[in-house]
Parts: C-alpha cells; sequence; structure tokens
C-alpha cells in the first residue's frame, strides 16, 4: 500500500508553456493586490466611519509607499539569498546574475528565472523603505504599520502557494503518509540501507541501481496555512480589533510569524552549503551519522536563527510601545483651548 502522494503531474510553472510567464511571479503580484485591498479597506475605516471615502493624496501615498514596499523587499530578499544562504560565493563571481533572468552558457541564453529569496531579507528592506518613506511624507508610522500587516500574511499565502507551484522549498523526507515526491528535490543512493528502509515503509519501489527520490513534507503548504491563513485570522479577526497601542499589531505579526515559522523550519530542508558539513544547521548541539534520514530538535538552522531574533525583535518593540502608553497615561497631555474659548478670553 502506497503512503505517499505523488506530486501532481498537471501543475506546470509557467502560465502559459514557451512562455516565461510563472505562476510563482503572479501569485506575488496577488499577494501585493490582496495586502493592498485590506490596506485601503481599514484606511477607509481608521477613524470609525465604514466606508469613509480617501482622498487622492491618500490613495497616491498608499501607492507610493507600496511601491518602495516591493522594492525594498525584492532587493532584501534578493540580497541575504546571495549572501547568506548562498556561501558558495557564486554570485560574487557571476555578480549579474543576482538580477538578470537568464545566463550565457557555452554561447546559448538559457532562462533561468530569478531564482531565490529570502523571506527575512525582504522583511528587512521592505520595513527599511517603508519607515523611510513614512519618515519623509510625516505620516503615522506605527498606524500604518498596524494596517498593512494585518494584511500581509493573507498576501504571504498565496506566495507560498507560488513555491509549491515551482516544487521548490519542499521539506524534509518523511514516512507521513501525505509526503509528496517532488520532481526537483534531491534523490539518494538506491544502494543504501537507509534509503531501502523509507522507501520500503511508504510502499516505495527501489531499483537495484541509482538515485531514489523519497517522500517529504510539504512544507510550503503548511507555512501556506499556519504562516498565512492562520497568522491573518488572529491578527485581523482577534489582534487588529484590540489594540491597546499603535505598534501593537506590528510586534504580534513579527511575533506570531517568527514563532510559527521557528516550528516549520524542522521540517523543511536545510539550506545546502551552510552550517556543520555543509547540512544547513550553523548550530550543531547534537551531531548526527546521517542528516538526511536522522532528526533532532536542538540542531537549527539558518533560518531559526533569523527568527528567534524576529521574536527578541517583537519583544523588545512590545515592551517599548507599551512602557510608552503607559508613560503617556500617567502624565497626561494638556488640553488645547479651543478657538471659543481663546475668544472668550481675549475678551
Amino acid at each position: 500500500m502506497l503512503s505517499y502522494i505523488p506530486y501532481p503531474s498537471w501543475i506546470r510553472p509557467e502560465i502559459i508553456p514557451g512562455l516565461p510567464v510563472r505562476w510563482y511571479g503572479f501569485m506575488y503580484l496577488v499577494a501585493f493586490a490582496i495586502t493592498y485591498l485590506l490596506f485601503m479597506w481599514q484606511l477607509r475605516r481608521r477613524d470609525g466611519q465604514p466606508g469613509e471615502p480617501t482622498s487622492a493624496a491618500e490613495r497616491d501615498a498608499v501607492l507610493d509607499m507600496f511601491f518602495w514596499a516591493i522594492i525594498g523587499l525584492l532587493v532584501g530578499a534578493r540580497a541575504f539569498a546571495v549572501t547568506i544562504y548562498d556561501p558558495s560565493g557564486y554570485y560574487f563571481q557571476h555578480p549579474l546574475q543576482i538580477i538578470l533572468p537568464f545566463a550565457v552558457v557555452d554561447g546559448r541564453v538559457h532562462l533561468t528565472g530569478i531564482a531565490g529569496m529570502s523571506y527575512h531579507g525582504g522583511v528587512l528592506g521592505a520595513t527599511i523603505a517603508i519607515l523611510t518613506y513614512l519618515k519623509v511624507k510625516k505620516l503615522d508610522m506605527l498606524g500604518w504599520g498596524d494596517m498593512l500587516v494585518s494584511g500581509i500574511p493573507l498576501g504571504y499565502t498565496f506566495g507560498r502557494l507560488g513555491n509549491f507551484i515551482n516544487g521548490e522549498l519542499y521539506g524534509r523526507i518523511t514516512t507521513a503518509p501525505w509526503g509528496m515526491i517532488f520532481p526537483n528535490a534531491e534523490s539518494f543512493p538506491a544502494n543504501q540501507q537507509w534509503v531501502k528502509d523509507y522507501a520500503g515503509s511508504v510502499g516505495l519501489p527501489v531499483p537495484a541501481s541509482g538515485l531514489v527520490n523519497l517522500p517529504r513534507h510539504p512544507s510550503q503548504l503548511y507555512e501556506a496555512f499556519f504562516e498565512g491563513l492562520v497568522l491573518w485570522l488572529i491578527l485581523w479577526f482577534i489582534v487588529r480589533k484590540r489594540r491597546p497601542y499603535k505598534g501593537f499589531s506590528v510586534a504580534c505579526y513579527m511575533l506570531g510569524y517568527g514563532v510559527i515559522r521557528f516550528f516549520i523550519e524542522y521540517v523543511r530542508q536545510p539550506d545546502k552549503g551552510l552550517g556543520f558539513g555543509g547540512y544547513g544547521y550553523p548550530i550543531t548541539l547534537v551531531k548526527l551519522d546521517n542528516f538526511s534520514s536522522q532528526f533532532t530538535w536542538f540542531n537549527f538552522t539558518t533560518g531559526q536563527i533569523l527568527n528567534v531574533l524576529l521574536i527578541a525583535a517583537a519583544l523588545i518593540l512590545m515592551a517599548v510601545l507599551s512602557a510608552r502608553q503607559r508613560a503617556t497615561i500617567a502624565v497626561p497631555e494638556t488640553p488645547h483651548p479651543t478657538g471659543r474659548k481663546l475668544r472668550k478670553k481675549v475678551k
């Protein structure tokens, strides 16, 4: 009996075969569109007046903010991907491949796409771009930030679905009945005993020689559901309506994403070339004989390290904003006299 799921053969990365238009890029457009629409919905209701139209200046400001956010996201995500997540130095030797979607090999042009984006780099780049824009335009950074993060996870869901369609960012090998065989995943020698054991436990035939592609966790779908849909439901229906102070939604988003992603990293395939022996674990507290087939809770990936930093930043932000809120309540602001009272005082 088979206890795994073959990757759907009808799924193709290209929207139209033969054309360089991929579902992955389209999903990112959907993600940005959803985040924009949810932001505008909140902006129209920010003063508790449902349906209040926004001014042309506000709409222009939102579009400008999203433009710079997308630029910052792409630059940051790509920068992290070609540095932190690629220790081979390939991109330093071929710097044009950082930005070009094609490569010239043996005198022929090959479409490569711009593969490789880092979530944490994207967050950092987008945050810097957004804060800079809001600061220059003298807009409410915390208020606009709260509205922005309340919609981001739902858009993020479609980005992870794009990863699934691409057959990339798959998880570790597994014997779970929902494990999936991804066509582009790393295969293992059929003559190794642990490979035979894994294959036999899920009913996968093993050839006498060659390589075997084993089932893996569909971690892209885990992320789409938990980091995307579940986190969005929490932020949109619980946090957004009960904010004790401005910036609370931002901190909750950082904390929620960091915690969820930290645990999903345990089933994601670590990035090759990083950490101990190049198996993707910069922090290795337990040495394993086979990092592909064995598991421990005490070896940590680069993603987990970055998520711990994200969680720490969220807790610090909560503490700072909460203290500022208490200080504001303790020292109430002196009310400004109205125009009528000023006129009476003059008389």
